[in-house]
């Protein structure tokens, strides 16, 4: 598992922004390397055996194609392992360049040997690089945070990656386990050729196989207590908008491997045996210090009810604990004690759920570890027991008879009761709630007989919603003018308040609301704008502000041509491609939004024709629009609804249609002429 951390932003925004660090990143070493040489060298023959074979099937969009892959691994004990890499890959459009970079990735608990590159060119002679040119840098820091850990990458640029040519690579990386598994992902964003897959194991060693999203190949056995899978032609997996994360379609295989006698303290076969794996992590993490007491006393000395309790403490950890990672060697995925977080006053996700459960068990309320990837679709209920986590958050176990309307996050357990999910990282969700990227997503319960594979509650999407209210006017000129109320509850309202928290310039404060109007609007003016509960996380966001749009109703023929809806755009492009659809659609969350504006006309106008009703149902989202006159008030009011949270293949027609039929509605005008004299 090279990525150790069970915690990363949750918020979108910071997760891109973390991707463009990396992008950015590579675009630097790239520029470094072109200024060395290039040395001859021929290329070893494992890569001109396969110089000239066929390529695997691919489209004219590709930009290259994975000739051969060989990982060669061999656990020599417990405590080390040792693998084979060889990688070879064809270059066919210049957008493919990048795959002539050979990043690997490595920490205080394994070393890289032997990194080379070569080139074989369509033409002349082959290039050679060797370990000595690779550089070795950081990983990026996490936006929103001080991101301290031992992951480093070796970078190696291998010369000439241009169209037409082969690169390739080799190296052995020396490791000393955290965890007895590996997970071999051998279907990416390019089709390969062929790929192997070995295992050596020690005398009396046994390992298990998982397949994910792949039909299981037999392995052939060569020798003692060596096995190897082979699989070819592996078709590409090309991005889609909104799909699942790779991690979740991918063929892979998982591969676990024990020691006479079944696990060990670093190895697991099941979801219970990871669950006692990480228990054993996280032993006598929680233990309360004195002074850890003595917070919880103050904080709860004012609580009336437990609830009232939890509540602070929950706000405690969320506001005043700061996210930093801090993540060497094995803190990569164990917490750090809860004395040391309370005392520091900073830590990751799991440092965070370890101080709050910590707290939580001084007021009585028991608590447990979730660990949980939040790309909901990487783990799905028949993913093998596998390190595929990337954050953690704690499941909370209700006093029995504590029930209010806040607490929406809860699931009944068969064992333990009424469980209540909360995220302490994120600072933005009020207690109660959870964010959409948790929703109908599945984690890891730790508790004290193991490991449970859960799914997460899904809120109603009420609790998600925006409700835009607004009353206008339209002049005689044409021109719109008037006030818009916005009330943001859920993932709606923390996105605008992660965006504007640290805004302190006025101007850039109104710049959501400049970007809503400028998707409906040609011409506008914001002459007032103001935020309420930017800061009140247990309150609804809003927006409320006035504008005036200059050219918003339209001449035709001595007609005059009025679109009822204002502002907001719901319909999407998102399948109006030319290839068919292969993957799910996928929401971030349930949400439900409701739009109301009403507009007054000039006096000496009268509606000729208004837009018919839609109402339209499909299950996993609705949308219901109506137009209406109210003497001189045109009134339009629309609610759209997201109910379910994943759209199967199958149905991607049915969206489509429903994306054009909102689409048609939101171009949709009232015709207005002059009235009789």
């Amino acid at each position: 598992m090279k990525n150790k951390s069970h915690c990363r932003p949750v918020h979108p925004l910071a997760v891109t922004k973390m991707r463009t660090l990396q992008s950015l990143l590579i675009t630097a070493v790239c520029v470094l390397a072109l200024v060395r040489p290039a040395l001859a060298g021929d290329a070893p023959q494992w890569m001109h055996a396969v110089a000239s074979v066929p390529l695997p099937a691919h489209d004219e969009k590709t930009d290259a194609v994975l000739l051969y892959a060989e990982r060669n691994v061999n656990v020599q004990s417990v405590e080390k392992i040792k693998t084979h890499v060889r990688i070879a890959y064809k270059i066919l459009r210049p957008s493919g360049r990048d795959y002539g970079i050979a990043a690997v990735s490595f920490n205080a608990h394994s070393k890289i040997n032997g990194l080379r590159g070569w080139c074989i060119p369509a033409q002349g002679k082959d290039y050679e690089v060797k370990d000595k040119e690779a550089i070795e840098v950081s990983l990026p820091k996490v936006v929103g945070s001080e991101l301290i850990s031992d992951v480093k990458d070796k970078l190696l640029q291998i010369p000439a990656a241009d169209p037409g040519n082969i690169v390739g690579y080799e190296y052995e990386e020396e490791e000393q386990p955290m965890v007895l598994q590996t997970v071999w992902m051998f279907q990416r964003e390019i089709p390969g050729r062929e790929l192997h897959f070995s295992l050596q194991l020690p005398p009396g060693w046994e390992y298990k196989t998982s397949w994910i999203n792949y039909s299981e190949v037999k392995p052939t056995q060569n020798g003692g207590n060596q096995w190897e899978w082979v699989v070819s032609d592996i078709k590409a997996i090309r991005h889609e908008a909104e799909m699942p994360p790779i991690e979740g379609v991918a063929g892979q295989m998982a591969v676990s491997f024990f020691p006479p006698g079944g696990a060990s303290i670093n190895g697991f076969k099941s979801w219970p045996e990871m669950g006692k794996w990480y228990l054993n992590l996280t032993n006598g993490r929680r233990d309360a210090s004195p002074q850890i007491n003595q917070q919880v006393a103050s904080l709860t000395a004012s609580g009336k009810t437990q609830l009232e309790k939890m509540k602070a403490i929950g706000y405690f950890v969320q506001h005043d604990i700061r996210y930093v990672a801090i993540e060497l060697g094995v803190g990569g995925w164990q917490p750090h004690a809860a004395s040391e977080v309370f005392t520091h006053h900073y830590g990751d996700c799991k440092d965070k759920a370890t101080l709050m459960s910590s707290m939580l068990s001084q007021i009585g309320v028991e608590s447990f570890y979730v660990l949980i990837n939040v790309e909901r679709g990487a783990i799905f209920p028949e993913t093998p027991a596998r390190i595929g986590f990337n954050h953690a958050i704690i499941a909370m176990k209700l006093p029995a008879g504590l029930s209010d309307p806040s607490l929406v996050a809860t699931v009944q357990h068969p064992r333990l009761g009424t469980l209540l999910y909360f995220d302490p990282t994120n600072e933005l969700t009020p207690f109660g709630e959870i964010g959409g990227y948790l929703q109908e997503n599945y984690g890891l319960l730790v508790t004290s007989e193991g490991g449970e594979l859960v799914e997460l509650p899904k809120q109603a999407p009420a609790m998600n919603s925006i409700v835009r209210t607004g009353t206008l006017t339209l002049d005689p000129s044409g021109t719109l003018k008037g006030d818009v109320t916005e009330t943001r509850m859920g993932d709606r309202a923390w996105v605008e308040r992660a965006r504007l928290r640290t805004v302190t310039n006025a101007p850039d404060r109104v710049k959501p609301i400049e970007d809503l109007l400028a998707g409906s609007l040609s011409l506008f003016r914001i002459t007032k704008a103001s935020i309420t509960n930017l800061n009140q996380t247990d309150q609804p966001f809003g927006f409320n502000y006035t504008f005036e749009a200059q050219g918003y109703a339209k001449n035709a023929g001595g007609l005059i041509l009025v679109r009822p809806r204002v502002l907001g755009i719901k319909t999407s492009g998102l399948l109006e491609t030319k290839e068919p659809r292969k993957f799910p659609i996928e929401f971030e969350g349930p949400s439900r939004d409701t739009d109301t504006f009403d507009i007054t006309i000039p006096a000496g106008l009268v509606v000729d024709d208004v837009p018919p009703p839609l109402d339209a149902d499909y299950g996993f989202a609705s949308y219901h629009s109506k137009t209406e006159v109210k003497g001189n008030v045109i009134h339009y009011s629309r609610t759209f609804e997201v109910k379910e949270l994943s759209v199967p293949v199958a149905k991607a027609d049915e969206l489509k249609k429903f994306y054009r039929q909102i689409g048609s509605d939101e171009r949709n005008t009232v015709v207005l002429k002059a009235g009789a004299k």
